[in-house]
């Protein structure tokens, strides 16, 4: 790894191996997009009224999911577990841009293969469980009637590249060299959090373009048809984080 600070701002060991890396992040986004959709498909509504965790639940379950794995393998790989964040640590200089596309790969396979039990337990399921996920979206992002208050495309763009580039802020502030160490895990995990409880409303919360795939996979025709936006709008925000990360504070250093 070439850059001078880890995501998960803990120390990397030394040279670890490609493919320690890349099964890092492909475990870490595993356990991120398991988590969140199981969370989001299972436990939201569970069946029956008021039982459900809600979208508060499924909001608190990505942020807990982030924080476990970037204590995990954060210390091998870095602990992205999303191509955002990856291509906004490499437009900040903190990641090697030739590496990036194997992350993004490696991102991209961990989400579908967490979806794919999820589909799996689902199908599995009281009858009738897995076709009412489906016709849901399978807990994919959406605009128009696929998002979940109404909001139509112009919002859901907005949202998903504002809050992507508050999410990179925050990354790249915590894991600056001036930051306190120890706790960048935590406070990604809270951030992520509070970015789903302000966005699930309008584009049912993405900020991660694998989870967005993986979802979709198995979503139907509609998110199939509207991933576009959560793919190119996350790279955006991320991108604009990274690029003006070192001009907005860091030129602040005498």
């Amino acid at each position: 790894m070439t850059t001078d600070v880890a995501i998960a701002d803990v120390a990397i060991e030394s040279d670890p191996s490609t493919t320690s890396r890349l099964a890092a992040e492909f475990f870490g986004t595993f356990l991120l997009v398991f988590g969140v959709i199981s969370a989001a498909i299972f436990a939201a509504a569970n069946g029956v009224a008021d039982t459900g965790i809600g979208w508060v639940g499924v909001s608190l379950a990505v942020g807990i999911t982030v924080i476990a794995g970037a204590y995990a393998v954060g210390h091998i790989s870095g602990g992205h577990f999303n191509p955002a964040v990856t291509i906004g640590a490499a437009a900040a200089g903190r990641f090697a841009w030739k590496d990036v596309p194997l992350y993004v790969v490696a991102q991209i396979l961990g989400g579908i293969l967490a979806t794919t039990f999820v589909f799996l337990i689902a199908s599995n399921g009281p009858d009738g469980f897995l076709a009412a996920a489906q016709e849901g979206g399978f807990a994919s992002n959406g605009y128009g009637e696929a998002s979940p208050g109404g909001f139509g495309l112009v919002a859901v763009i907005v949202t998903e590249i504002v809050a992507t580039a508050l999410f990179l802020y925050v990354i790249l502030g915590v894991t600056d060299r001036r930051a306190p160490s120890g706790f960048a895990p935590l406070a990604i995990g809270l951030a992520l959090t509070l970015f789903h409880l302000m966005t699930i409303p309008v584009s049912n919360a993405s900020l991660n373009p694998a989870r967005s795939i993986a979802t979709a996979v198995f979503g139907g025709s509609v998110p199939l048809s509207q991933v576009w936006v959560f793919i190119l709008a996350p790279i955006v925000g991320a991108l604009i984080a990274g690029f003006t990360y070192k001009s907005l504070f860091e030129g602040l250093r005498k």
